[in-house]
């Protein structure tokens, strides 16, 4: 078989116009991410997917940011609003473990019945006293130890689920002071304080299929944006271990400084395996999507990979999970 596109794209709306349709066909994407824009039903979002599909001819991967709390796209009345991460782990406390299980489970199950089978999460950084309002309450505890067992039963649901999940944000987000979305976090920590914490949960789920990059530069490693930067890819994939299908976060955030076509051949020569692209023109995914090509032979193989790691959901009683997470947390599971 051919080799994908180097590409994870969006769409416009709630269905693919006939201009995106044949542009998905061209350009072969490895798979497509959803926003709120794109969402209304249940039945809306499955056809949605099918098109998706229908335009690149396979069962591409479909993904999302489910993490709950602020950020998820799929909410209230048709689906869970749930606590903010860092809100259910303390709440659980010594069954916090658990508690992220059934609630990464039960996401799986919302995504997995209208035909998304993947989720931007766990995400495994470590929060401080200084860690950035965006991302604080998104993190799921303050230490090593804690968030590696949370972002592994978070993984793990997920993946019993049906859902290939995408670990982030390697190497590490959690000591940054100033979003991303905005401008370019510079943490100035040393290589070796960060490979003991920030690095270390990435390390313990080194195994998960997929992981998204993070816009931030570290100075002791390399100036340059982790994405952009040849020197912080080596380490994610022979100190940290991961040999997962690695993609970038969104190349048009802000914290990236150029022209979205640079980027997005930068972030790939640096060593990324896909380009995340999100919220632009068609326009703009073209050019993305032509800057990035195809995937080289090792992209092709993690990609391939990636997706041999889905399976079939585990049967699950939905009822007796909620019933389960209540007594966990003291009676309040969502938000």
């Amino acid at each position: 078989m051919s080799s994908f596109g180097a590409t994870i794209l969006d769409a416009e709306s709630l269905e693919l116009s006939a201009d995106e349709r044949a542009f998905f066909r061209d350009v072969d994407p490895f798979g497509f991410i959803l926003f709120a824009r794109n969402i209304d039903s249940k039945e809306q979002v499955k056809k949605l997917c099918g098109q998706f599909r229908e335009a690149v001819g396979r069962d591409a991967p479909i993904t999302i940011d489910q993490e709950g709390g602020r950020v998820q796209r799929l909410r209230a009345p048709i689906w869970r609003e749930w606590l903010a991460p860092l809100e259910q782990a303390q709440l659980a406390v010594e069954n916090a473990t658990r508690s992220f299980y059934i609630r990464f489970r039960l996401i799986a199950h919302e995504l997995h019945e209208i035909g998304i089978d993947s989720n931007c999460a766990p995400m495994v950084d470590i929060a401080s006293k200084d860690t950035h309002a965006f991302l604080k309450n998104r993190c799921y505890g303050t230490d090593v130890e804690t968030v590696s067992k949370l972002g592994r039963a978070a993984a793990d649901g997920l993946l019993d689920g049906g859902v290939l999940p995408v670990v982030k944000h390697v190497p590490g987000h959690g000591r940054a002071v100033s979003d991303s979305h905005f401008e370019l976090p510079t943490v100035q920590a040393t290589h070796e304080d960060l490979s003991a914490s920030d690095f270390a949960p990435f390390k313990a789920l080194s195994d998960l299929p997929m992981g998204m990059t993070a816009h931030i530069s570290y100075p002791s490693i390399d100036k340059a944006p982790a994405t952009l930067s040849a020197d912080v890819m080596k380490l994610i994939r022979d100190e940290i271990g991961f040999d997962g299908l690695l993609m970038t976060d969104d190349i048009s955030m802000k914290a990236l400084e150029g022209d979205l076509a640079s980027l997005s051949r930068r972030s790939l020569d640096a060593g990324c395996d896909v380009v995340l692209h999100c919220n632009g023109t068609l326009a703009e995914r073209r050019a993305v999507a032509e800057a990035a090509g195809k995937m080289d032979d090792i992209a092709q193989r993690r990609a391939l990979a990636a997706l041999a790691a889905r399976k079939t959901p585990t049967e699950i009683d939905i009822s007796a999970l909620e019933d389960e997470l209540k007594a966990l947390l003291n009676g309040r599971v969502y938000g």
